[in-house]
């Protein structure tokens, strides 16, 4: 997991290239995991990855230069909101599978998503949700992807309902309050 996306494993019309937020969440997920994974503190882990990999060079691998900022304000962001973020993406998932037998990799994945979803209001759910279904996808090829687009669609109508709404058609045909809403990967200022 170097931040880069290998080609071999991923169709490339599917995956966009990253920009410096998108990468940032892709190292905010890489980070997330090994917290997991080895109980570091998040403290330690930002600091590797902001000294080590963002931007640099890594025994042989060159990594993407992200928004280290953003990448920060989500791994602090996940690990300050975990508690009430976990309930939510729990009762997303079916009953069968809970939130505790999710692969380590998916949920860092989805308590990203669904952190940016609870309070980064300045991005639009459809982008934070297009943004979370390429980072898995530069990990998984199978059922993941939707498996990450259902949950966070669900987070996101829980957590931001107001911005799905439609308002009723009015005499002149006029439409939705999402019009105008960023294209996906566009959240980059």
């Amino acid at each position: 997991m170097t931040g880069k996306v290998d080609p071999k494993q991923t169709n490339k019309s599917e995956v966009r290239p990253a920009n410096k937020r998108g990468t940032a969440r892709l190292a905010a997920v890489q980070a997330l995991y090994q917290m997991d994974v080895s109980e570091a503190p998040a403290s330690d882990v930002i600091t590797e990855f902001t000294a080590f990999r963002l931007g640099k060079e890594l025994d042989g691998e060159q990594y993407r230069d992200a928004d280290a900022q953003w990448f920060s304000d989500i791994v602090k962001g996940v690990v300050a909101d975990q508690r009430f973020i976990d309930p939510f993406i729990h009762t997303a998932l079916k009953e069968d599978w809970p939130l505790k037998r999710i692969d380590s990799l998916l949920r860092a994945i989805m308590r990203a998503g669904g952190f940016e979803l609870l309070r980064r209001k300045d991005v639009p759910p459809k982008v934070i949700i297009s943004e979370y279904i390429d980072v898995t996808k530069a990990f998984f090829e199978g059922d993941e992807p939707g498996l990450v687009n259902g949950v966070l669609d669900r987070l996101a109508h829980d957590l931001r309902n107001a911005e799905f709404e439609t308002e009723p058609a009015a005499v002149d045909g006029a439409g939705s309050d999402t019009a105008g809403l960023s294209e996906a990967g566009t959240d980059e200022a």
